[in-house]
């Protein structure tokens, strides 16, 4: 299995990128694994950006339809998107200025992962930051 970021660039995304992550595909959906990793992330203290289609506020946080309508700076981009639209997102991420872009479990496009961090962005991909906060943050 290739492994798409490292234990340190993985460390170096949940404490020294920043604390603001756009979550692409947060919902108020409770079911949805978009929302339980929305809230571990606040859990440690991370501001959470709830970005979805409906624009909807989840977890006290309003939301937004797209990254570009995001009114301040964000740190990192999280993605549950299906594969076959997270390129895009990746690169409406590297538009607006991220530091850094996660795509979550089963998320991968190897081809946005190389254009990412050729732009110089710190990229994570098919893992969970639920998971690697506790172990490595």
């Amino acid at each position: 299995m290739t492994s798409y970021g490292d234990d340190a660039t993985v460390r170096e995304i949940l404490t020294g990128t920043g604390d603001t992550w756009a979550v692409v595909g947060l919902s108020t959906n409770t079911t949805r694994a978009a929302y339980g990793v929305a809230r571990v992330l606040q859990r440690y203290g991370k501001r959470i950006v709830p970005v979805h289609p409906k624009a909807e506020t989840v977890l006290g946080e309003p939301g937004y339809a797209s990254l570009a309508e995001i009114p301040f700076p964000i740190d990192v981009v999280d993605v549950f998107v299906n594969s076959s639209l997270a390129g895009e997102v990746a690169d409406q991420a590297v538009a607006a200025g991220a530091k850094a872009v996660w795509f979550q479990l089963g998320v991968v496009d190897e081809a946005a992962y190389e254009r990412t961090r050729a732009a110089g962005v710190s990229m994570v991909m098919d893992r969970c930051p639920a998971i690697e906060i506790p172990r490595l943050g």
